[in-house]
């Protein structure tokens, strides 16, 4: 008998224990399990993808338009659109990494919804972010050793061609050293071009998570996303089209195709959220993994190249802007500053 009530007791005694952990097991398994999306209004989603391509369009495009339609001077009303546009897209690119992908990565990377082993370590978007910069500087330090052989290899086949006279070495020298200024132009235009895609690569993954999240977002929430993403893509699209405008191709073919690429694919994910909306489970460990890994590497794409492409070669290293005026100093860091306070802001929303 005194067994039998010790145990009732002991009984009673757990079981708040027990009820809150069944209560919590329940709650996690409900936050992952798939939202129902009531009352889809499909023709709605369809017109959000076709609002998203075209304001892509218009940011991507109408900087590229600006650059290459006419030749523009220095000083003029266009270069100083093109300026501000160009920094206020820095700004946007490093205000993206920092609050709309990593933030998004770290949340998505201690959801309940993930196994024991990815939640055992908190640091898992600091990790892939890492590891993302890590390889882009490896496949700009091979990009470079490439070109340094190329340069090693003109520069040889140039000196052999010059006959042993004294006046055909001198003349031949002085060849040599135009034709090494010229490699050295090559070499940067060839560095912006590699950073230019890098950059691209880090927005496009980005774009697709945002589409197939868009696509499958409740009703209420919906109209407040669609028209936080306006601003989100108009803004990345300025901040990619100025970009593309370094590249300084004769031709409109690879900057349409860069630019084209960026419009569509926000679109694209729209499209997949649409055609799997009915079975998509966007809290599923497999979705929610995926989403967390490629905000994380994307957001060390961006970082890499807004501090070390943009920020610190187009400022802090490049002797034209350290000579330049104050004035144009102080319009170049307030477009910069301004492009990150917006992204940040839309980062209430979306």
């Amino acid at each position: 008998m005194e067994n039998f009530a010790f145990s009732f007791l002991l009984f009673w005694a757990f079981l708040p224990l027990v009820v809150r952990a069944q209560e919590a097991e329940g709650a996690e398994e409900e936050s992952c399990a798939r939202e129902s999306l009531d009352d889809y209004n499909m023709p709605l989603r369809i017109g959000s993808l076709f609002i998203i391509l075209v304001t892509s369009a218009v940011g991507t495009f109408v900087p590229m338009l600006l650059h290459r339609i006419h030749p523009y001077s220095e000083g003029s009303f266009r270069y100083w659109v093109l300026t501000v546009g160009k920094f206020f897209g820095t700004g946007v690119i490093l205000a993206t990494a920092f609050i709309h992908m990593l933030p998004e990565s770290l949340e998505n990377f201690s959801s309940p919804c993930l196994s024991e082993g990815w939640q055992s370590y908190g640091a898992f978007a600091g990790i892939f972010c890492m590891i993302s910069s890590f390889a882009l500087q490896l496949l700009e330090l091979g990009a470079a050793t490439y070109m340094d052989k190329l340069r090693a290899k003109r520069q040889n086949s140039a000196e052999a061609s010059f006959n042993e006279d004294d006046m055909e070495k001198k003349t031949g020298l002085e060849h040599g050293h135009v034709h090494g200024g010229a490699l050295f132009e090559e070499d940067e235009k060839a560095f912006r071009n590699v950073g230019v895609m890098m950059l691209e690569l880090g927005i496009v993954m980005h774009s697709i998570i945002i589409g197939i999240t868009l696509a499958n977002t409740g009703n209420d929430e919906f109209v407040t996303l669609i028209i936080a993403l306006v601003f989100h893509q108009f803004f990345e699209g300025i901040a990619l089209g100025t970009r593309i405008n370094e590249m300084e191709h004769k031709s409109w073919v690879r900057p349409l195709i860069l630019g084209g690429l960026f419009i569509i694919m926000t679109p694209i994910g729209v499209a997949i959220g649409i055609g799997i909306h009915s079975s998509f489970n966007p809290n599923s460990s497999s979705s929610v993994l995926a989403n967390a890994v490629l905000d994380s590497l994307s957001a060390g794409i961006l970082l890499y190249n807004a501090y070390v492409s943009l920020m610190s070669a187009e400022i802090n290293h490049n002797l034209k802007f350290r000579q330049s005026s104050l004035t144009n100093k102080a319009v170049c860091f307030l477009s910069m500053y301004i492009g990150a306070g917006l992204m940040a802001l839309i980062g209430k929303w979306a």
